[in-house]
């Protein structure tokens, strides 16, 4: 599922294949893009924030995509076979070289300069985890209407830090012994600072490509997300999932590591299946 890492592989891969080069044509079945007059447009920079993907064009207007569950880009040549079939794409750039292609993404959107200011998602959105710049003290007062807020809710709030789904929000709290249903009032701010910092080191891990994994040589991708009814890697116990907030996103979490009220310090006895 695309989280910020994600995005801003693609990103890159899209800067490659398309910035400075003139569109020779465009296609998509969406009319607000498809009568938009992007031909012979030049995409001038491909910025990832947080979960959003923006191209900028040289007019100054920006396509911006959202992938949600099921989106992606990608980038092929003109004899390449395509990875998934025709009638996914919602966009295709052409260049002369290479074309990149939108498929299934619910968000499409093709901005002026002033909407792209006035977005109503965009412009609500926190510092980017994987920006070089990002500093805790940017996010610090941004955390302050959350604080009834239990913590694993509060990592997917984009406009707090944008970047982090629920796969980080599960790796990052367990490796952090932080129980996820504890308000953000009751962690002192340092010890808050070290979960967004331990986010950020997780996502930037995961920047070089391949498959998204969170043990860095362990064995197994992922320490908690996922593997419910399997034993934690750490100390035995039953890894649980719970729903969160009222969208009720999924959190992966060990009671024993992380200090959730009825732990069990051993091993569950019956046959839990577990992968090393």
């Amino acid at each position: 599922m695309p989280e910020g890492d994600t995005i801003h592989r693609a990103a890159r891969r899209l800067r490659a294949a398309l910035v400075d080069h003139p569109l020779r044509e465009v296609y998509s079945p969406l009319p607000a893009i498809a009568g938009a007059a992007l031909v012979g447009q030049a995409i001038v920079r491909v910025e990832a924030r947080g979960k959003n993907l923006l191209m900028h064009f040289s007019d100054g207007r920006a396509l911006y995509t959202h992938m949600k569950m099921t989106g992606a880009w990608h980038v092929y040549r003109e004899r390449d076979r395509w990875r998934k079939p025709p009638r996914w794409a919602k966009v295709i750039l052409h260049t002369d070289a290479l074309m990149a292609v939108c498929f299934n993404a619910p968000v499409v959107q093709l901005l002026s300069a002033v909407g792209l200011k006035r977005h109503p998602v965009l412009a609500r959105l926190g510092p980017d985890l994987l920006d070089p710049g990002f500093r805790f003290a940017d996010v610090a007062p941004r955390l302050r209407p959350f604080a009834p807020v239990p913590i694993g809710e509060v990592l997917l709030h984009q406009q707090i830090a944008c970047g982090i789904g629920n796969v980080y929000k599960s790796e990052t709290l367990f490796l952090c012994e932080q129980d996820p249903f504890v308000c953000l009032e009751a962690i002192d701010r340092e010890r808050v600072a070290q979960i967004y910092d331990r986010a950020r080191t997780l996502m930037a891990q995961n920047m070089g490509g391949g498959m998204r994994d969170t043990r860095r040589r362990e064995g197994g991708r992922y320490w908690v997300y996922g593997r419910a009814g399997e034993l934690c890697r750490k100390c035995g116990t039953r890894v649980e999932m719970r729903r969160q907030g009222d969208s009720g996103r999924s959190t992966y979490f060990c009671r024993s590591c992380q200090g959730v009220p009825g732990a069990e310090r051993t091993a569950p006895a019956g046959p839990i299946r577990s992968r090393p």
